[in-house]
């Protein structure tokens, strides 16, 4: 039985910017909670990054319909 070479996994960078007050905040919750802000973006965002890998359900999608109520309250501003 042979066993097969697993290929290399490819990963992919995104970054984003946060306020001193924002890092500060991420940085003593992970303290308190005993792990990396890494892990803990990772974690809150697992469901997104996971589930919707080959197709994304019809309910997610927005509708005509939608799109319409956001251009009125901006005609109302």
């Amino acid at each position: 039985m042979c066993m097969r070479k697993r290929g290399k996994t490819q990963f992919k960078t995104i970054s984003f910017k946060l306020s001193k007050r924002q890092m500060k905040s991420l940085k003593n919750y992970c303290r308190a909670r005993k792990t990396t802000p890494i892990k803990l973006i990772k974690k809150n965002i697992r469901n997104y990054i996971e589930l919707y890998a080959d197709s994304v359900p019809e309910k997610y999608y927005v509708t005509h319909k939608q799109l319409e109520m956001f251009a009125a309250e901006e005609k109302t501003n």
